[in-house]
């Protein structure tokens, strides 16, 4: 793993270069499809990320999985270039930061909601909202289930976690009690 100061320079001139040419939705995109498509295939990842395979065998890999995915000459050339200088095994921690400097730009914030069964239509639309209120940006809301949560939700939003899974609650609850003067 490189150091994410490493990670974000590489994040940053793609999003330079994807503010310039107006598509950084669309090169974030990319980079999520191709990692998504390396994570589902062991021997393209391992082809990718083994210094062992020849340079010209792993610039072929990319050919043929930019040519399969649609991919523009921007992120073919980018994904070469992190190939050349060893980083493609990167690619995920560069995705991620990259996603994260383009939705600063946008004035947008991810959150996740984790519940114990999925939440309807209405309940995210309204959690999203109150995302939104709380942080005064455009919210992207990814939901999950956890069983073991028992009822409520846990918001993650940025580096801030939002708990009121009735199991927190149990647990206070009992410490409470476990506390009280006799």
């Amino acid at each position: 793993m490189i150091p994410s100061s490493v990670a974000r320079r590489y994040a940053r001139a793609l999003l330079s270069l994807g503010l310039e040419e107006g598509r950084p939705e669309q090169y974030g995109d990319e980079l999520e499809q191709v990692l998504e498509t390396i994570r589902a295939n062991r021997e393209l990842r391992i082809l990718l990320e083994n210094p062992g395979y020849s340079l010209p065998d792993r610039q072929g890999a990319i050919d043929a999985l930019a040519s399969a995915l649609g991919l523009s000459p921007l992120s073919v050339n980018f994904l070469r270039l992190l190939l050349e200088r060893q980083r493609i095994g990167d690619l995920a921690q560069i995705a991620r930061i990259y996603r994260a400097m383009v939705d600063q730009q946008a004035g947008r914030i991810r959150a996740t909601v984790t519940s114990a069964r999925p939440l309807g239509d209405d309940q995210t639309d309204r959690l999203r909202d109150a995302i939104g209120r709380m942080t005064g940006r455009s919210v992207v809301l990814e939901s999950q289930t956890d069983s073991s949560l028992i009822g409520g939700v846990v918001a993650q939003v940025g580096t801030t976690l939002l708990d009121g899974s009735l199991r927190t609650q149990l647990e206070r609850l009992r410490q409470e009690l476990k506390n009280a003067p006799l």
